[in-house]
């Protein structure tokens, strides 16, 4: 159950609180309106009217599928007798009802669901019932327009981190070109080799530019650059099978890195376009 809300109707509050099918309102503070000492009496009185029976029960068999319709009719040919008296706990734990709700300590009393609430309210004053209607639907308004704003807030800042992200792409994440002197140089290992054709640097270079961090570079990629280097392993693989020079392979993979970070950037723009 969620935290409770409050309208004020005529001078009067109401409350409201959030459970898991709907918004319940207090029959007690509604009662509250007509006789502030006997809201007890008033909301048992309203449960012994044959048509609140009726009301109560067909509201039941619609949305609960747990209700106990033998027992709604036991009630049902009782009610309007001067002998019938019906408490909502009673109600609830005879039938398993769940429109009506009986909640104790502080801040309890009979709660309803909004469709029973209101004709509680209209059973006790008309006038009422309007201006509870009113001040609901303004509620309902204002959270509305709050979401509204929460919506459009994240919408612009998920904007921005989108800007951010592709900026962060373009600046850092797609390697520059190796040039030939680079080319020419032979490195220790295969994996400088995608070391050097996708971040520009050899696993021994970043640790000396790094001494206060402990794993690898790799350990600190972005995941379109694990993306790429995944690719590029398989793509290693082959281009060694075939006898490439390691000089050779390194212009592709560095190329084929460069393409593709770009075609990822690409990709993220056209998701973009779609939201």
């Amino acid at each position: 159950m969620g935290k409770n809300k409050k309208i004020e109707v005529k001078g009067n509050e109401i409350t409201i609180f959030k459970a898991e099918m709907d918004e319940y309102i207090s029959l007690t503070d509604i009662a509250r309106y007509k006789d502030a000492a006997s809201t007890d009496d008033i909301i048992k009185n309203w449960l012994r009217n044959r048509n609140t029976i009726e009301l109560l029960g067909f509201w039941e068999q619609m949305y609960n599928p747990d209700f106990k319709p033998v027992e709604f009719d036991g009630f049902r040919k009782q009610a309007g007798l001067n002998s019938f008296v019906l408490t909502p706990k009673r109600w609830i734990e005879t039938t398993n009802a769940i429109g009506i709700i009986s909640k104790s300590g502080r801040y309890g009393g009979t709660f309803a669901h909004k469709d029973i609430a209101f004709e509680f309210a209209s059973w006790v004053s008309i006038e009422f019932k309007l201006y509870i209607i009113k001040e609901f639907q303004r509620l309902k308004e204002s959270e509305s327009d709050r979401l509204k704003l929460e919506w459009d807030f994240q919408r612009t800042l998920a904007k921005v981190n989108y800007h951010i992200h592709t900026d962060a792409i373009k600046e850092n994440l797609i390697p520059d070109a190796i040039s030939k002197q680079q080319a020419s140089f032979i490195y220790a290992s295969e994996a400088d080799v995608l070391n050097m054709a996708l971040f520009g640097k050899t696993a021994k270079q970043w640790r000396k530019e790094n001494p206060d961090l402990k794993g690898n570079i790799r350990d600190y990629a972005a995941i379109e650059q694990l993306v790429v280097l995944s690719n590029m392993e398989s793509t290693n693989a082959i281009l060694l099978h075939q006898g490439m020079e390691q000089s050779e392979r390194l212009i592709q993979l560095n190329e084929m890195a460069i393409t593709q970070m770009r075609s990822l950037l690409r990709h993220s723009t056209a998701i973009k376009k779609l939201k």
